[in-house]
């Protein structure tokens, strides 16, 4: 499957160590959809695009949010596939898995969205996924020299 520009032979990819060494990738988005910060650290593969990718990241977060929130058994009110989905409203995911990567997500009350992309067998990341979104509050939202909306250096 090709994915992020990738190519079609999926490369093995190191296993998960004890020192934490797991992430590839990790994406932080504002409500908007503009990505505050992109980093890599083991992709096997480079993208050949860096805004396709983002899109492609968030319109796959869009879409598997509205989805989810689709299918949501508890729910009467389904509202339309594609619709914007507020935080925290019905059903939503955590995190998906494939055969060579696992994404985590969070979203936050204000639409910050964090993506980590990590080896497939790392555990559950809701937790450094709220640490990762507090060091982002105290570090960059608190910042006065930080101007909202745009990319975190």
């Amino acid at each position: 499957m090709q994915f992020f520009g990738g190519s079609e032979i999926s490369p093995s990819l190191p296993a998960p160590t004890a020192s934490g060494n797991n992430a590839l990738m990790m994406y932080v988005f504002n409500r908007n959809g503009i990505c505050l910060l992109y980093r890599e650290w083991n992709r096997p593969l480079r993208t050949l695009n860096a805004q396709q990718d983002h899109k492609l990241m968030f319109g796959l977060l869009f879409s598997l949010k509205s989805l989810t929130a689709k299918m949501d058994p508890t729910s009467m009110d389904k509202g339309n596939l594609g619709v914007p989905q507020l935080p925290r409203q019905g059903c939503s995911f955590h995190s998906f898995h494939t055969n060579t990567y696992k994404l985590s997500f969070m979203e936050t009350p204000s639409g910050i969205k964090i993506i980590l992309v990590t080896h497939p067998r790392t555990g559950d990341l809701r937790e450094p996924l709220k640490y990762i979104y507090n060091l982002y509050v105290e570090h960059v939202v608190k910042n006065p020299l930080y101007t909202p909306g745009t990319l975190i250096k």
